[in-house]
């Protein structure tokens, strides 16, 4: 099973990892770049900083970050260029203070609902798994 949340750099959703991992879900990343008119992602400094030693985007360690992570993105794009350069980012791996910089970005850990209260988690799959 998937558990699709918002989940991105800035919204980082990592109280709910153990609760999934109970119950066998993968967590997928709704709005993996931030979602539309979000740009704290793809205009980032310090994503940028981290890209350049790679010869990659922001963007693109935003989604290795959350591959990394065991986080399945899938971002929306209507760019064919776009759509390449999400695709580009496997032939990389961030170091573990490259995981851990991108980590500190983190502004808080839920979206808009508190997926990682265990009881909220335990009704979804009881009621809907």
């Amino acid at each position: 099973m998937v558990n699709q949340l918002q989940c991105n750099t800035l919204i980082q959703q990592t109280a709910i990892e153990p609760i999934l991992a109970e119950f066998g879900t993968r967590m997928m990343a709704w709005g993996p770049l931030g979602g539309q008119g979000v740009e704290g992602i793809v205009k980032s400094e310090e994503l940028a900083a981290i890209g350049a030693k790679y010869g990659k985007s922001a963007a693109q360690v935003a989604l290795r970050w959350l591959t990394q992570r065991g986080v399945v993105a899938i971002p929306k794009s209507s760019h064919k260029e776009r759509m390449a350069q999400n695709f580009d980012i496997f032939d990389f791996t961030l170091t573990a203070d490259d995981m851990a910089a991108v980590a500190k970005l983190n502004q808080h850990d839920t979206g808009t609902i508190d997926f990682g209260d265990p009881q909220f988690v335990k009704y979804l799959i009881e009621n809907y798994g």
